[in-house]
């Protein structure tokens, strides 16, 4: 019988580690966002001021349908209080919080607090913000329905302590 031969072992490949390149947090929270539509660089924040500086940094036409949901909110509301949180904009009167507008994956959500009770009932069933949430997903301005939105504002507005944190 013939002599076998040997098998030898391969020798282990020498791996290179990849270069990584550095990306700074605030272009990893912009990319992020723009693929995720959730992440916003927006710090929390109480007042008129912090709410305008989020919407006027958010692209068109974007920028264009949450000013026109803010002024709508400020003509529908009296004592309109704002807020950001979350990365998105609050707003409120009285002893709470309303509503929220923020954009996401390249339209506007706005979602009413406590809508599953709002009649009609807004179409849009939001992800992680509570059963009872409710909204409208708007994409250009021609979407964005003032009387619908501002009755909805109206009504739930008139729920005492709406969004009010329990303590």
């Amino acid at each position: 019988m013939p002599a076998r031969k040997k098998e030898e072992t391969p020798k282990p490949a020498v791996r290179k580690t990849a270069k990584r390149t550095a990306v700074p947090a605030k272009a990893t929270t912009t990319l992020l966002g723009a693929v995720t539509g959730k992440i916003s660089p927006a710090k929390a924040a109480v007042g008129d001021k912090p709410v305008f500086a989020y919407i006027a940094s958010l692209p068109q036409p974007q920028r264009a349908i949450a000013e026109r949901v803010d002024a709508l909110a400020a003509r529908t509301l009296p004592g309109l209080q704002r807020s950001v949180k979350w990365g998105m904009s609050y707003y409120g009167v009285g002893d709470g919080w309303c509503f929220c507008c923020g954009d996401f994956a390249g339209l506007i959500k706005l979602m009413f607090i406590g809508g599953a009770a709002l009649k009609p009932v807004p179409p849009v069933t939001p992800v992680a913000m509570g059963k009872a949430t409710r909204g409208v997903e708007i994409a250009t301005l021609d979407d964005l329905d003032e009387r619908q939105i501002a009755d909805w504002m109206k009504q739930v507005a008139a729920v005492s302590g709406v969004g009010k944190t329990k303590r």
